[in-house]
């Protein structure tokens, strides 16, 4: 074999050992199961979460073919979050007026555009009014569009709470009306009529292993601790409180981020991913952004009120799925698991116009432990020491012998 032959024997096997070696970087796979077509969807399960890094770089898909060579395949990650347009419409005020019943705000819309929106902002700062909106094509004949709908403002050294924006169905008037149920003239600043389009999200409900609500006198807050099952990606909680009274509170929701032990005990340190205020009048639902996390604790700020009554808390979050390509033949597995793995950089996100809507979804394998070749340890020329020092007395024995012969010639 000439010298260029081996140059490319050599190289080769360099090329199969790296692409061998790409797969025992990570610590996991599972085998996709499924595969007949270039794309496929391969939807993530709840127990990789707690195996992968918090920000799901080191997810990837290899691929051994008939050759035994590595394939890696190009996926495009997203999860299946809502989305929100909004889309301003233009009015103008036509009217202002009074009467026995309230204030009335009378706006002229000159599209024909649909809105189910309107926000509103005024100067008084503290204030507690019901209001009814009306629609109409002449302002001759008026239809109810929502009636004794509350809006409310609270601004104060301890809370700053405002609730002033009317949602309704879509919804296509001329002109519209608001009556505000006030004796004082509610100062309006900015009106702003919209139409909002939401897509729902595909939320994943979480199972709670352990709820503990517990009331914090001196801190004058109640304290409620949530494990759940396993670390998930969650993005969304839902308060329920059974009491029917109003109440406004101050809510903080924290996760546990890490943790420590010390001579003095374990030492817990906590995120914040919200805050906000729990109130009476809306659904108490709080989103943010998804984060990787098993423990919550929700702290609900009551000062000097009587503690709430809870009732069920959802802890949700979206799916997350993989649209990936797969263009021969070969066995898949999803791999995951590596602490240093920085995320992927592939052609086909700048192509996502390309990727059908409709696709199958693969089927995922066992989890498997991936192999990890040992490191080959060189063993030590000697092992016992005795050795070491009988070559270290023949060389000492040896050298004075030399001396003691060379001193004798001289």
């Amino acid at each position: 074999m000439n010298l260029k032959a081996k140059s490319c024997t050599w190289l080769l096997l360099l090329i199969c050992s790296h692409s061998y070696g790409q797969i025992e970087q990570y610590n996991y796979k599972r085998e996709l199961k499924g595969i007949t077509g270039k794309w496929h969807k391969v939807v993530l399960p709840n127990d990789i979460f707690g195996k992968v890094s918090s920000n799901l770089s080191d997810i990837r898909i290899f691929g051994i073919n008939a050759n035994r060579d590595t394939i890696e395949v190009p996926y495009l990650l997203r999860s299946t979050s809502g989305k929100v347009s909004i889309t301003e419409v233009n009015f103008k005020t036509v009217n202002i007026s009074k009467n026995e019943n309230g204030y009335y705000f009378t706006f002229e819309i000159p599209t024909k555009e649909p809105f189910n929106q309107i926000e509103l902002d005024f100067r008084q700062q503290n204030f507690d009014w019901r209001l009814k909106l009306e629609g109409s094509q002449n302002q001759q004949e008026w239809f109810t569009i929502v009636d004794d709908y509350r809006i409310l403002s609270i601004i104060n050294e301890r809370t700053d709470f405002k609730f002033t924006k009317i949602s309704f169905p879509d919804t296509r008037f001329h002109f519209i009306r608001l009556l505000i149920e006030s004796k004082e003239k509610p100062d309006l600043i900015i009106a702003k009529v919209t139409q909002r389009e939401f897509t729902d999200g595909t939320y994943r409900l979480y199972s709670i292993r352990k709820n503990e609500i517990t009331e914090n006198k001196k801190a004058k807050q109640t304290e409620i601790e949530i494990d759940l099952q396993s670390l998930v990606p969650v993005s969304y909680i839902k308060i329920g409180v059974k009491d029917t009274f109003d109440y406004y509170r101050a809510v903080t929701i924290k996760y546990l981020a890490d943790s420590f032990k010390t001579e003095q005990g374990w030492i817990y340190r906590y995120n914040t991913l919200k805050s906000g205020t729990l109130n009476s009048i809306e659904e108490n639902e709080f989103n943010f952004r998804n984060t990787i996390l098993k423990q919550l604790k929700i702290l609900i700020h009551n000062r000097d009120n009587e503690p709430l009554s809870i009732d069920t808390i959802e802890v949700k979050g979206y799916i997350h799925e993989l649209v990936a390509r797969f263009t021969e033949p070969a066995t898949y597995f999803l791999t995951y698991g590596n602490s240093k793995a920085m995320k992927p950089q592939y052609d086909i996100v700048r192509f996502t116009g390309k990727i059908p809507k409709a696709m199958i979804t693969l089927k995922l394998g066992n989890e498997q432990a991936i192999y990890k070749k040992e490191l080959q340890m060189t063993e030590p020329l000697f092992k016992n020491r005795a050795w070491l020092w009988v070559v270290m007395t023949v060389i000492i024995l040896l050298l004075g012998w030399f001396s003691v012969k060379m001193i004798k010639n001289n």
